[in-house]
């Protein structure tokens, strides 16, 4: 039985966190030594725990602001090759924000980039928003 993580399962698991706001999908499969990025954030995150609870902080403000956010795995053309994502939509489905972007190794996720360049509309959508009811 093949138990290495994929890039598609990465994104699986991040769109399910998304659209369920909870870190529980996403918790086990992160490396310890795990990077977070964001093209509107100018510090990186260093370490799984600081990422869980930024978050973990992030799903509870928007729990409160009543404000939907959708993942939608999706397919995008970025850094040289062809590689899955999450189109991230907020409000509405059809009110794109970002791509999510992850790099994998040694089977856990060592990095999640949160894009606005490669766009989302670049992005192949699939229709399909794992977790979401």
């Amino acid at each position: 039985m093949n138990t290495e993580l994929t890039p598609e399962q990465a994104a699986r698991a991040y769109a399910t966190a998304l659209n369920t706001l909870d870190t529980a999908p996403l918790e086990p499969l992160l490396a310890d030594e795990f990077h977070y990025a964001s093209q509107w954030v100018f510090d990186e995150i260093t370490s799984k725990a600081d990422y869980l609870h930024y978050l973990r902080g992030k799903f509870n403000t928007i729990r409160h602001a009543d404000l939907p956010v959708f993942g939608e795995l999706g397919r995008v053309y970025a850094y040289g090759m062809e590689r899955p994502c999450v189109v991230v939509a907020q409000d509405t489905k059809a009110d794109l924000v970002a791509l999510a972007l992850f790099e994998v190794a040694d089977g856990r996720i060592t990095r999640i980039d949160l894009c606005a360049v490669p766009p989302p509309h670049a992005a192949r959508r699939s229709g399909e928003y794992p977790g979401h009811a």
